[in-house]
């Protein structure tokens, strides 16, 4: 699978990684915990199974159109398959236009089963993530949102990039 995902600004992303650092000091789950090079704080708009060129021409022209600013809202969970703590994003018009251009993208050259309904427009709720686990209700803890600092009151998503969770390549998606 192919991810779709937007980078914050430098200041954003270093508040994010402090946040990812508290709850690991915590003991909790965090995305601090991935070591990985490629993991930094993002936002995932869309996945498909391979960007093909028609998808790459469609968000060659959502590159083009950043950097987007953006309003954090602050601390949501989310119980999906997995327990999700992360810091939402005002989902504005502009926000809420590039997104679907995204989802358009990827939707036209691709399967409907390989796209992740909590992606699709009407269902997506934008968020950064900052910790993840399988075990319910992880997050619960009225303390949790304490042990945090407070999200920017904005940012900037800077940076197009896409993620292949098979062999683990990152690509910046640039602008035409």
């Amino acid at each position: 699978m192919r991810t779709v995902e937007l980078l914050l600004d430098e200041a954003a992303e270093l508040a994010v990684r402090d946040a990812w650092r508290r709850l690991a000091n915590a003991g909790l789950p965090s995305q601090a915990r991935h070591r990985s090079p490629t993991n930094s704080p993002h936002l995932t708009l869309a996945t498909c199974r391979e960007l093909t060129a028609p998808i790459r021409w469609e968000l060659a022209e959502v590159a083009a159109a950043l950097p987007l600013p953006v309003r954090f809202t602050g601390v949501v969970r989310f119980e999906r398959p997995t327990s999700v703590l992360a810091w939402g994003l005002d989902l504005d018009s502009a926000l809420d236009g590039l997104h679907r251009r995204v989802w358009e993208a990827v939707a036209s050259d691709s399967p409907s089963e390989a796209l992740n309904p909590f992606h699709a427009p009407g269902r997506w709720s934008p968020h950064i993530t900052l910790g993840r686990t399988r075990r319910a209700g992880a997050f619960a803890g009225r303390r949790v949102p304490g042990l945090l600092p407070a999200p920017p009151l904005s940012a900037s998503l800077t940076t197009l990039r896409s993620y292949d969770t098979e062999t683990g390549d990152l690509e910046v998606l640039e602008p035409r």
